[in-house]
């Protein structure tokens, strides 16, 4: 039977397979990778606004500054993951996405003092074999499809450790605030940030392509709620593990939406990765 902490994250990883299905959908259409950003951040901002304002608390908090670190490391991680995202197979970015479990389990270690054990051992070790051949860097293991682009790859693993930062973060502030302020910051800086870096670049939606950039939006409310609450009752090691399920999703809509099959070294490097973060759950460290 599942805590209710991993049904949260089973939830915020159904959620965040769905925002990715919309940012690729709306890159697909022409938008920009940063006003797909804005778009997404206005979204949450009024969802989050209305959210804090159901609940009669102050928008402030009691933390500015962790709060205000929290959403710069998440609008850096958020740019980042949607490049990847945009310009990668669904399913290598979501994998590569989903190493930050591994990171998020050795700050836990340095930052909350989370005990290291074995299955953290495992998680970071399958993790690394996991991402040589998911990237197949100078044809890792005599891999025949040529290696996924340098640039594409570095910001997806840049997105993996700013999630992870901004987990382990969320971790520290659960004890802090109310989860809606928690998230609240983190539209609020990724708005102004995204919409200067934009510029003159706007592009106007046509058609289907607004449902997409409001659907980023909400999907990512909900991936949002889920994994604050999540984090809440979990370890920050345990729950982010959890959320492997969104390799999974993304691998079935890629397939279904745009004819993604992942190749065998694709597969492997999921499965090396999802098994790491499974023994990081079941290994428990010894008291």
């Amino acid at each position: 039977m599942l805590s209710i902490g991993m049904r949260y994250m089973v939830i915020s990883a159904l959620g965040f397979s769905f925002m990715a299905l919309c940012v690729k959908l709306s890159f697909n259409a022409g938008i920009p990778v940063l006003q797909i950003v804005a778009a997404r951040a206005l979204v949450s901002l009024v969802l989050s606004y209305l959210d804090v304002h159901r609940k009669g608390i102050s928008i402030v908090g009691t933390h500015q500054k962790l709060l205000f670190m929290r959403g710069v490391v998440g609008a850096f991680a958020l740019m980042c993951v949607y490049y990847a995202v945009a310009t990668l197979p669904l399913a290598e970015a979501m994998v590569l996405q989903y190493m930050h479990p591994m990171f998020t389990a050795l700050l836990a270690l340095i930052f909350l003092k989370e005990r290291i054990h074995s299955g953290i051992v495992w998680c970071v070790s399958l993790s690394l074999v996991g991402l040589l051949c998911v990237a197949k860097p100078l044809g890792f293991l005599g891999a025949e499809q040529a290696a996924l682009p340098a640039l594409s790859v570095g910001l997806a693993l840049l997105g993996a450790f700013g999630s992870a930062v901004a987990y382990v973060l969320v971790r520290k502030l659960s004890n802090l605030e109310d989860s809606s302020v928690i998230i609240f910051y983190f539209p609020l800086i990724a708005l102004p940030v995204s919409l200067l870096g934009l510029g003159g670049d706007l592009v106007m939606p046509t058609g289907l392509t607004w449902l997409w950039l409001l659907l980023v939006g909400v999907f990512t409310q909900v991936g949002q709620v889920g994994l604050t609450k999540g984090m809440q009752t979990e370890t920050a090691a345990r729950a982010t593990a959890f959320s492997y399920l969104q390799v999974l999703f993304s691998v079935l809509l890629g397939w279904f939406v745009f004819s993604e099959m992942p190749d065998v070294f694709v597969l492997l490097g999921a499965l090396l990765i999802l098994v790491g973060a499974l023994l990081n759950i079941l290994i428990k460290p010894k008291s």
